[in-house]
């Protein structure tokens, strides 16, 4: 079969078979195939979209072009995937949280990219935490630990690795087939068999609307059950960042502090809801009261910090981190961001805020982009606060040669004030339950 002939059916909008998506899967994984082929095609799908079956097939063909994990870890494998925001620190909290209650976390996550941050580099932020482990020490640990968050190999969906790159530069990355293709192909081969999802939405997600979100999460948990994944899905705002820190140190201190039970708030009550969804899918509770309950008892006993403690440890790092938060990276600076005018903040540009902690050098313009760990900023008010005039903001980290003036501009434009307080936006929008039930808050 010529991929030509494939590229031609999906520019006729015809549906195309499972023979002829597995040619494309292969072709993507083939380093002769030609970009401007792939391209072609992705174009197409991106115009004439994909049928759910289409879609499915896709997945599964990308995922059979690498290496298929079946975990054995003494339990039901599961993971979580956010679709990526600013402030989101859930992995760090949920994951040892679950392990506390006898769950078996196998985390595969990525690095930071514009406005979002990346697990990975938060973690990296632990002295001597290693990411990269081989398959043998990643099943170890998630057996014996409960939880084990590394990056994803090259051998695990190399056909999504290069269509991922080739979408973003020519526009087709707003693709909800293709979105939806890329991340389940990788957690098809992760071999999770319980996947929770956490699709963001608002002015600092990749989906703006509660429409989009929910058709993605839709295909996402489709392409899951067709593969005989125990799968669901919550719906969560970005309308602002989740927790308060945002940049890498900063927010695994949060985190931290989240576990020792000195902090509260919406990065808690996300965790703690995706964690019981985790807890569900791998059979370790019946219903999300007592899987909250558990989580809570975790949190209260201190035996999610001494989760993260461990693991920690056996991945490498400094685990003395979770008892003195100062032996994460320092910045040498810390201004203070004063409001220049007063009243409530009613909304504030999320993405922009994200871009604001990148400048400092928090994250990435581009992947070889090397970080600062420590930069970053501390929020002090949410959507509804009050704000004085003069009243500080936020404190930014960083170090002197850091366009730090540039960021507190963008950090101020940021806050939308008004003389009005907003009305109380909900925190989770929608939920798809196991059984494909959905339940919706406005």
């Amino acid at each position: 079969m010529a991929l030509i002939d494939v590229i031609a059916a999906k520019k006729f909008g015809h549906e195309l078979t499972k023979d002829q998506l597995t040619e494309f899967a292969s072709a993507a994984a083939n380093p002769k195939t030609p970009d401007y082929q792939l391209a072609a095609l992705l174009m197409a799908i991106r115009i004439n979209g994909m049928s759910a079956k289409e879609t499915a097939a896709l997945t599964l063909a990308m995922a059979e072009t690498g290496d298929l994990l079946n975990p054995d870890v003494g339990g039901i494998p599961v993971d979580k995937h956010s679709t990526g925001g600013v402030g989101d620190t859930t992995t760090l909290i949920l994951a040892p949280l679950v392990a506390a209650c006898g769950g078996k976390v196998v985390k595969m996550s990525g690095r930071g990219l514009g406005h979002t941050g990346g697990t990975l580099d938060k973690l990296e932020s632990i002295k001597g935490f290693q990411i990269e482990l081989s398959e043998e020490d990643f099943l170890r640990i998630a057996r014996e630990v409960g939880c084990c968050v590394v990056g994803q190999t090259g051998e695990l969906a190399p056909a999504d690795k290069r269509l991922y790159a080739l979408r973003d530069v020519t526009s087709t990355v707003d693709s909800i087939p293709l979105i939806a293709s890329s991340v389940m192909s990788k957690k098809l081969a992760g071999g999770a068999r319980g996947i929770v999802l956490d699709v963001k939405l608002g002015t600092g997600a990749l989906m703006k609307t509660k429409e989009d979100s929910l058709a993605l999460a839709r295909a996402m948990c489709d392409i899951g059950r067709r593969a005989g994944r125990e799968m669901a899905a919550l719906l969560t705002s970005m309308d602002e960042p989740l927790g308060s820190h945002v940049g890498n140190a900063l927010e695994v201190k949060e985190a931290i502090d989240t576990l020792a039970g000195r902090v509260k708030g919406p990065l808690l009550e996300v965790s703690l809801a995706l964690g019981a969804q985790m807890l569900l899918a791998g059979g370790r509770a019946q219903t999300e009261e007592e899987a909250i309950a558990m989580l809570e008892k975790a949190l209260a006993n201190g035996s999610g910090l001494n989760k993260f403690k461990e693991m920690i440890t056996a991945q490498g790092g400094d685990a003395r981190v979770c008892d003195d938060t100062s032996l994460l990276p320092q910045s040498s600076v810390k201004t203070e961001i004063i409001s220049k005018q007063e009243g409530y903040i009613t909304s504030m540009k999320t993405e922009q805020l994200g871009l604001a902690a990148q400048i400092l050098g928090a994250g990435r313009l581009r992947t070889e982009d090397v970080i600062d760990y420590a930069a970053g900023y501390i929020l002090r008010k949410r959507i509804g606060d009050f704000v004085n005039k003069g009243e500080v903001i936020a404190v930014l980290h960083h170090e002197k040669s850091a366009p730090y003036e540039q960021s507190a501009e963008m950090l101020r434009d940021a806050l939308q004030l008004s003389s009005e307080p907003p009305q109380k936006q909900a925190l989770i929008h929608a939920k798809i339950a196991r059984d494909g039930k959905e339940t919706s808050w406005h």
